[in-house]
């Protein structure tokens, strides 16, 4: 099954970074010659160009900041979403913006015109306290999730490590 890994966010925007910093320690752990159908990436896209990313593969993995609001939000808490629960809560950190649409629109447009759309769909959303501040450090909850993330990404996947 040919899948992407997408870490997405501005990894210099402190708690913003956390999907890069998951995609750079899978790409560290995992043996990628056992795994030739397999790419990890990062991005800062949403909508319309995060979709263009996805054509052609079967299976897509998008590690994203997560942020509920201030009352309710318990940074480093990790969520495991689908594409059906990205249509019905608000969207992650980079899947949409105001010059673009979300990502689910985008595919459900692609599919109607026939693109390949990948099928299966794995968000993990890690909740975040500090997007706004510059910072290549992330917060000490979101750092404690990063190799949570990576491992369970691992073990969902069945992936060989080094």
């Amino acid at each position: 099954m040919k899948t992407i890994i997408i870490g997405l966010g501005n990894p210099i925007l402190t708690d913003d970074g956390v999907g890069v910093k998951v995609a750079q320690l899978l790409e560290e752990t995992i043996d990628m010659d056992a795994h030739p159908d397999l790419t990890i990436t990062e991005a800062s896209v949403g909508g319309l160009r995060l979709m263009e990313t996805l054509l052609g593969y079967d299976r897509v993995v998008l590690i994203d900041a997560y942020y509920l609001n201030q009352q309710t939000n318990e940074p480093g808490k990790i969520h495991h979403l689908s594409l059906d629960d990205l249509r019905s809560v608000s969207p992650t950190q980079h899947s949409t913006s105001a010059h673009d649409t979300s990502l689910v629109t985008a595919l459900d447009a692609a599919d109607k015109m026939g693109y390949k759309v990948p099928r299966d769909f794995i968000i993990y959303a890690v909740e975040v306290e500090n997007i706004l501040e510059f910072s290549e450090t992330p917060t000490p909850a979101v750092a404690k999730a990063i190799p949570v993330v990576t491992s369970e990404i691992i073990a969902e996947l069945s992936l060989k490590t080094l």
